[in-house]
């Protein structure tokens, strides 16, 4: 499948930082960070494909597909290299590009992610979902696992992100998922990279982190307390200057 020009927004100043979503969010997932970024950085917010105002190509989609995207992003801006981030399926997207074309990528941050994720049948279940009924769907249900019952936050503007994402392509991305297999790849990460894992997230739990660190050839791990899937949302105070400090590191 070939690359699609995904949406992005640009801030600030400096470095190049791209922050990739996670599945079911958009660009306005990063707002938390956003205005602390740019002010070390030039920040290139995106939406993963088939999500936000980016283009919905025919699913399924393959981690490859995202991460072309990525590297077709960074060519349409002219930047050779950046810092990544990436949560849940951004995070994935990060890791396969960090081990593909490491020479793009300076340093990584994955939030709440996994380098493998069964079982591939619930996935291909929830595809099968939300093309039959949408994204609304299953929307009540992911936003309770993206926070913590002390989250004071919003839930109604999180769910009506889920469910406005367009079916085919958080299906589409769901397949890309199931098939999805990064662990023998994690050795040829040599990026500088903070793994941060939500203490309590029920998707991505701490373990799973720990494996990416424990593989990976330089990183290191951040569990943070009252914290679930959409870690960055909810935990903003402590996960925005870790990033900061990470990325400004020489």
């Amino acid at each position: 499948m070939s690359a699609v020009d995904v949406h992005a927004v640009i801030s600030g100043s400096g470095p190049v930082v791209v922050l990739s979503n996670s599945l079911g969010s958009t660009h306005r997932m990063w707002d938390a960070q956003a205005a602390e970024l740019e002010r070390h950085f030039t920040v290139v917010r995106y939406d993963t494909r088939g999500h936000g105002e980016s283009p919905v190509p025919q699913g399924p989609y393959r981690i490859d597909d995202l991460a072309d995207d990525l590297v077709a992003l960074l060519d349409r801006l002219d930047v050779a290299r950046a810092h990544v981030v990436g949560l849940s399926l951004g995070g994935m997207t990060a890791m396969r590009l960090a081990a593909r074309n490491p020479e793009r990528v300076d340093r990584l941050a994955l939030l709440c992610t996994a380098a493998h994720l069964p079982p591939a049948d619930a996935w291909i279940d929830r595809a099968a979902k939300v093309r039959a009924g949408g994204s609304a769907a299953v929307a009540a249900a992911v936003v309770q696992r993206w926070f913590t019952e002390r989250y004071r936050g919003d839930r109604a503007y999180w769910q009506e992100m889920v469910a406005a994402t367009p079916a085919e392509g958080y299906a589409g991305c769901c397949e890309a998922i199931a098939e999805m297999d990064l662990r023998e790849q994690l050795s040829r990460i040599q990026a500088p990279t903070l793994a941060i894992a939500g203490a309590d997230d029920p998707a991505t739990p701490p373990a799973m982190l720990e494996a990416i660190v424990a593989a990976a050839a330089d990183a290191r791990l951040l569990v943070v307390d009252d914290a679930a899937h959409l870690a960055n949302a909810q935990q903003p105070e402590i996960i925005t200057p870790a990033l900061i400090e990470h990325l400004e590191k020489s």
